[in-house]
Formats: structure tokens, sequence, C-alpha cells
């Protein structure tokens, strides 16, 4: 890859990491359900992702209607990923639901295994020890309440098993889609599938007041929008295990936001914590000698209808 692409595609992965750190400030701010702002921070992403779609000048590629089943299965899995997690947000502490959803990387090395029999690099499995440790010391005090939080905590999980399959999904789509198609489709997916689940779960949609609006506008323009526009770009240029360790640094990303407006300070051990997950990056980000397995096999090729 040339350097260039590759500063830029990392240039734009830290501006979607930037963005989708504040996720979790967003969704205490709107005061509502979980899955409800997750469907609103889809539904206010739509029209700009559509609308940046339709006035770009170069020609629309053909997708084939396998390659849009597969987006959509995408989109479902993201809609898990956004709704458990801000259902967990909501019952458990902001920190201990970023620490456990953020151990998506493990099940993404874990399906490259299954599906390509090709485990990442030993650099890889390196940076995801540091940088596990270095979140775990982060949240190490919210850890002490795990057992009380043991349901909101299981969901957290289950959110990172679903971003897992959003990241192995896109990473081989990137291959044959570009970023604005891609993240358009996934996106109205995932719409779909949230307001589906707010409806069947007799979930409010309500909007309680005009500070919930501003709340879900930056979820959706900000996280939805910049962030994951970001991270489809940089998942066409980047192995998809080493994305996914880059975005270890929200953890500590959110921390220090949590500071700065909330007045949260963060103690030794959290700074330890982010110091780890910084080393953690600064590993997996070297140009290693040999390329970290791609996730080629794991769909097959889709033919041009």
């Amino acid at each position: 890859m040339p350097r260039e692409r590759r500063f830029a595609a990392l240039c734009a992965l830290a501006g979607g990491v930037l963005a989708i750190s504040w996720s979790a400030i967003f969704v205490r701010w709107t005061k509502m359900p979980g899955v409800s702002s997750a469907f609103y921070r889809m539904l206010i992403a739509l029209p700009v992702l559509w609308a940046i779609l339709a006035l770009r000048r170069t020609a629309r590629p053909r997708i084939s209607r396998r390659t849009i089943w597969i987006t959509v299965a995408g989109g479902i899995f993201f809609a898990g990923d956004v709704g458990f997690w801000n259902v967990a947000v909501m019952h458990t502490s902001a920190g201990n639901a970023t620490f456990l959803s953020n151990v998506s990387p493990l099940f993404v090395g874990l399906f490259t295994w299954m599906m390509t029999r090709r485990l990442p690099s030993g650099r890889f499995w390196m940076a995801l020890v540091v940088g596990l440790a270095g979140s775990c010391l982060i949240v190490a005090g919210d850890l002490r309440h795990a057992v009380a939080r043991s349901s909101a905590d299981a969901l957290a999980v289950l959110a990172a098993v679903c971003f897992a399959l959003y990241l192995v999904i896109t990473g081989r789509l990137r291959e044959r889609v570009d970023a604005a198609t891609l993240l358009a489709l996934s996106t109205t997916a995932s719409a779909v599938t949230l307001l589906v689940w707010a409806l069947s779960g007799h979930i409010a949609l309500a909007v309680p007041g005009v500070g919930s609006w501003w709340a879900l506008l930056a979820l959706g323009l900000v996280c939805q929008v910049g962030g994951y526009f970001g991270l489809t770009y940089a998942l066409g240029h980047l192995p998809t295990p080493v994305t996914s360790i880059l975005f270890l640094t929200v953890a500590p990303m959110t921390a220090v936001f949590a500071w700065m407006i909330f007045g949260e300070r963060m103690s030794p051990m959290e700074i330890a914590g982010g110091a780890m997950v910084t080393a953690g990056v600064w590993i997996v980000g070297r140009r290693e000698k040999t390329e970290v397995p791609q996730v080629e096999e794991m769909i097959p090729p889709v033919a041009q209808v």
C-alpha cells in the first residue's frame, strides 16, 4: 500500500475514533431508552448519507443482489452492536460498558481463525493483550460491581460480538463497494432493524425535550456520519484486525472527555491504563514485515448481475 494512502486511512480512522468516543456521553444526555436513541442515531444520519451518495460526481458502481444482502446483514449486526451497547450504558457504568464492548478485536481474531484457518499475526495478539490490560486498569473500579450489573455487562459483550461481525463483513465488502454506498446501505438496514426492535418490544420512541434532540443530533451527525464514515473508509485500506485494535483508544478518550465535561478526574491507575492502550496502538501501528491476514475467504466472491 502506498505510504500516502496508508497515512490518509490512519487519519480517517483517528477522526472516526475521536467522534465515536463521544457516544457514551451523548447517549447519557438523550435520557431515552438505549434502543430508541440508537434508532434516532441511524434515522438522523440517513438523509446526510444518502445526500452524499446522490451528490457525488463519480459514476455509481454496479452492486450485485448478493452484495446488497450481505451489506444488510452487516447493518443488522451493527444495529445489534449499537442497541445492546446503548442499553448497557444506561444500566451500568459507561467505563465498564466501553471496556467490555472493546473485546471485539478478540472476536475478530477468532472469526478470522474459524473462517480462514489463519490466525492474525503475533504482533496483533501482543497489541491486543497490552491494550485490553490497559482498558482493564481504566475501569478497574467499575469491575468491582460486575456481579450486580451482570445483565448489562452481558449485553455489552454481546454488542462486542455484533461489532466484530460488522467489522468482518465491512472489511470484506470494502474490496468492491465504496465507503459512501456501503455506509448508506448498512445504516438503512440498521435503522429498520432498530425500529422493528423498538416497536416489537413496546419501547417508547418519544423524545423528552430539546436537550435530548441536541444529543440525538450529535449521535447521528458526529458519531454515525463522521465517526463511521472514517471507520468505513479506513477498512478499505487497513487490515480489519489492525482497525479493531486501534479502536481500543475509544475507552481512554471517553474517560478524558468525561474528565473535561463532568470533572471526573483520572486516577493514577486509569492514567497507567491509558498509557498501556497507547502502547498497544503503537505496537500494532508499526509496519509489519508480514501482512496481517485479511478476511478475503470469509465471504465468497460475489458475481455481478
